[in-house]
């Protein structure tokens, strides 16, 4: 159909339209299809997920049925009317990408591809999106809840042969079943998928031309991954850096006992010498006994909390941070305004960010440090966007000088600005949900999303739900960002859970399942859990280094291997693995029993974390396992910061910092510290040490990054290693070159 109406004028989804192409960046333009109101182009309506609304004045304002050509900095745009259509190539008149309006609907449709599809935020069908199609419905209904978890659908695709695309308007379903790919505008509102809600209803013929427009998309083309995630920041913004002790292990409980009980295992922790950050208390409600009266209520349950900041003072002087679930009241579609709004007592509290956290306010004074904002499936895109900024703004109101954390179900893309984590909802204990929470995580994280992780162990129960699945999957969430245990019969969910007997009372009658009972005495499970604990805070300097790194490129921590190898088709497509940072390689096992874990190398050196073998890459290789190991590597040339073992993350331990190196190729790392809980480090308060590995020399350099200082203590003790052999050496600031 082509295009156009009578006076040579473009014509979409039966309005009159203005077409504007605007650079955004040498790699990034945006095309917009804009109905044309009173002879005006329509603007775009902000719903939150830009850092902000304009990215400069159009190259081309395109109104009337003519062939042309535009430059978009190193980029060519091709239009032809006929077919509503845009080719896309580079400078040197390369193909990139081609993108066609249907006239009549409004649906768009690109190339598919040969190359996998990634990205599109978490949930839905995994890893490449080639081949499926996908509502994007957010909540627990989105898409197999059982299996994939809840689904964030972020409208952000990246095809990695070269280019990206962010469907910023209108919202709609994706289908990549075909060569050419299409996205279907959807219904007026973002369809949501509450739990046991139905698909919405297909959008009638006035809904559809009435939501067709405003088309807006942003379209990145590069070959480099590093700068496409920068883009992606560009637009929706870079990861705030939360708490230093969000990075540590959560416990997460449900049905609580009594007020002894609730002290005694967090002591059990510490007499165990299990290290751990926080406690989480479910709300009653979803439980008989939690920290509150019912759900979305703010009243203490004065069974197990009678005294709650008396308690939470024990928690503190244990060295413990505590978070609360907060239920958000079902079925509210809007949340409006910002913190610094005035509260209006006509309209429901809940709505209003100003007035809902008012309803935190004298919880939070008893010494809460953390929320779990829970449920909110109905909110729609920019009222989940509202909701997550609550908690990041309104915590600094109360606590200007510290850093919020908040735990969130749902969210959008941008949700990153304010630090939210967001985990991957009600999944089930079962193998087949192990293996897909890896791909999920990795297109989490290139949504732009870096803050992650899983129910370890899985929501839901089944007869799946062994000490060896708990290990498994506890080895898998020692490397996601958010590291953390719960679900139903809780009491499982603890390190040392599957050796005290079988659960009773009201932690076993929430969620009848069997396994054999010597499951419940199964000596093995807590000495790994112990072992990868331990890992977790031994990385901890390397970690927190990697969170820094995301908080100023937007490079996720959880990596596909496309971002560093996008020219090895083998490792691009490897769904069942990933990079930790830059430098480590993790391949989780997820079958049940095994002996071996085939994993792909990309193409280079590497080094069996647990033995120090080196073998060459750039195939597949068989890592014989037991039940403790999970297979582990490091590239050649990678500089890794090991600390003492510690008990929590802000623990004052003696001992150097370990600096190993793994040679074979030059390498650097950039070894980042601030004081992990204010934002003094926005004021210059925070250290770099930036290392470099010359392995021709045989040398290890050590310099003050620019723009840090040295922080107390102003001396560091630091040991290097290479192979069997170590240095020590003291870093006050001063270069500092170690040679072997």
């Amino acid at each position: 159909m082509v295009g156009h109406a009578a006076k040579d004028g473009l014509e979409v989804a039966g309005q009159e339209v203005e077409i504007q192409l605007a650079s955004v960046s040498p790699h990034a333009f945006r095309l917009s299809v804009l109905p044309i109101e009173d002879g005006k182009a329509a603007p775009v309506p902000s719903d939150g997920t830009l850092v902000q609304d304009s990215f400069g004045a159009p190259a081309a304002r395109i109104r009337t049925a003519k062939d042309q050509t535009v430059k978009l900095g190193d980029l060519r745009v091709r239009f032809t009317p006929e077919r509503l259509a845009f080719y896309i190539t580079t400078a040197k008149g390369e193909p990139v990408q081609q993108i066609r309006i249907d006239a009549a609907s409004g649906v768009i449709s690109f190339a598919t591809g040969s190359a996998p599809i990634l990205g599109m935020g978490e949930g839905g069908p995994q890893f490449d999106r080639r081949g499926n199609a996908d509502r994007m419905v957010s909540g627990s209904g989105g898409y197999n809840l059982r299996t994939f978890g809840s689904h964030v659908p972020v409208p952000w695709l990246i095809g990695t042969s070269g280019w990206a695309m962010y469907f910023h308007q209108p919202y709609g379903r994706f289908d990549f079943t075909a060569e050419e790919s299409k996205f279907q505008p959807a219904s007026a509102a973002p369809p949501t998928g509450g739990r046991g809600a139905p698909p919405p209803p297909p959008p009638t013929p006035a809904e559809l031309i009435k939501i067709a427009l405003p088309i807006d998309i942003f379209f990145v083309a590069t070959r480099e991954p590093a700068v496409i995630m920068g883009e992606w920041a560009r637009l929706t913004g870079l990861p705030e850096l939360p708490p230093l002790w969000s990075f540590g292990y959560q416990q997460s409980h449900r049905t609580l006992g009594t007020r002894e009980s609730v002290l005694q295992e967090a002591k059990t922790f510490r007499e165990k010498k299990l290290p751990c950050d926080a406690m989480i208390y479910l709300g009653t409600g979803f439980c008989p006994n939690g920290w509150n009266t019912d759900n979305t209520k703010f009243d203490f349950n004065q069974r197990v909390f009678p005294d709650p900041k008396a308690i939470f003072d024990q928690l503190h002087q244990d060295h413990f941070k505590v978070v609360l679930h907060v239920a958000y009241p079902v079925g509210i579609r809007e949340m409006k305004g910002t913190v610094k709004d005035p509260c209006d007592s006509t309209r429901r509290a809940e709505t209003q960010p100003s007035c809902y956290w008012d309803m935190h306010r004298p919880v939070l004074a008893t010494g809460v440090d953390g929320w779990w904002p829970d449920e909110g499936d109905a909110l729609n895109l920019p009222s989940r966007l509202v909701r997550n900024r609550m908690y990041w703004d309104a915590y600094q109101v109360d606590r200007p000088n510290e850093r919020p954390y908040a735990l969130h179900r749902n969210g959008a893309a941008g949700m990153q600005r304010y630090a939210a984590f967001l985990w991957s909802g009600d999944v089930s204990s079962l193998w087949e949900t192990l293996k897909n929470q890896v791909a999920i995580g990795i297109n989490t994280g290139l949504a732009g999303i870096p803050y992650w992780g899983t129910d370890i162990g899985g929501f839901v129960p089944t007869p799946q739900f062994t000490g060896e699945l708990y290990a498994r999957w506890f080895q898998f969430g020692a490397f996601c960002t958010l590291f953390r245990s719960h679900g139903r019969v809780w009491t499982l969910r603890l390190p040392w859970g599957w050796d005290q007997g079988a659960p009773t009372g009201d932690v076993a009658r929430e969620t009848p399942f069997t396994i054999p009972d010597a499951e419940y005495h199964n000596p093995a499970v807590e000495p790994i859990c112990k072992k990868y604990l331990e890992l977790r805070y031994r990385l901890m300097p390397y970690l927190y280094s990697a969170v820094r790194e995301t908080s100023v490129t937007g490079l996720p921590v959880m990596r596909s291997l496309w971002l560093h190898y996008p020219d090895d088709p083998a490792a691009v497509a490897r769904g069942d693995e990933y990079l930790w940072g830059r430098d480590l390689l993790v391949a989780p096992v997820f079958e049940k029993g095994v002996t071996e874990r085939k994993l792909y190398l990309p193409r280079g050196a590497w080094y069996d974390f647990w033995t120090n073998e080196k073998q060459d890459g750039g195939r597949e290789v068989a890592r014989a396992v037991n039940l403790e190991t999970m297979p582990l590597y490091v590239r050649a040339g990678a500089v890794i910061p090991m600390g003492p073992p510690k008990q929590y993350t802000a623990e004052k331990v003696d001992g150097p910092l370990d600096i190993q190196v793994y040679p074979g190729a030059n390498g650097q790392f950039l070894l980042y510290e601030d004081d992990g809980s204010s934002f003094a480090y926005r004021k210059g308060e925070w250290m770099g040490i930036q290392m470099a590995w010359n392995d021709a020399r045989k040398s290890l350099s050590l310099r003050l990054a620019p723009g840090s200082k040295m922080l107390a203590p102003a001396k560091r003790e630091l040991r290097v290693k290479l192979g069997d052999a170590s240095k020590t050496a003291v870093f006050d600031g001063k270069p500092v070159e170690m040679k072997f």
